[in-house]
């Protein structure tokens, strides 16, 4: 089973797009704290990919800052940096995404709902 949970904040505003199939998603960045081989502190940055309504939802709530939690399956690319270096990306699917941010660490407000999330008829209704 490949599922990893983690904790971090965003590290900018996430970007929200639709597919050609006209599938919404939300990809953004989370960076994850922990201490190095000198007890510096360090970062791990994870790129993230949240799909139709979870994606929806997470390109109207989250903002640069915010801490939030993930979970979903995780992968490695490998790629070449511009240094000509090699490096990694670790890339996530969102299953899950809480948010962890109180109401009152807020800096800024909700963004305005997007349109494909309004435009929900009846027979999409959970209830």
């Amino acid at each position: 089973m490949n599922k990893l949970t983690i904790i971090g904040n965003v590290t900018k505003d996430p970007e929200h797009r639709t597919t050609r199939e006209g599938v919404p998603l939300c990809s953004f960045t989370v960076a994850v704290n922990r201490k190095g081989r000198d007890g510096q502190q360090e970062a791990d940055f994870f790129r993230m990919t949240a799909w139709r309504q979870l994606g929806d939802i997470c390109a109207r709530y989250l903002l640069k800052g915010r801490k939030v939690c993930v979970i979903g399956p995780v992968s490695a690319r490998a790629y070449q940096g511009n240094d000509g270096n090699a490096r990694v990306s670790l890339e996530m699917t969102a299953e899950e995404v809480e948010f962890l941010s109180p109401k009152g660490e807020q800096t800024e407000t909700p963004k305005p709902p997007v349109q494909e999330y309004l435009d929900v008829g009846e027979d999409d209704l959970p209830f």
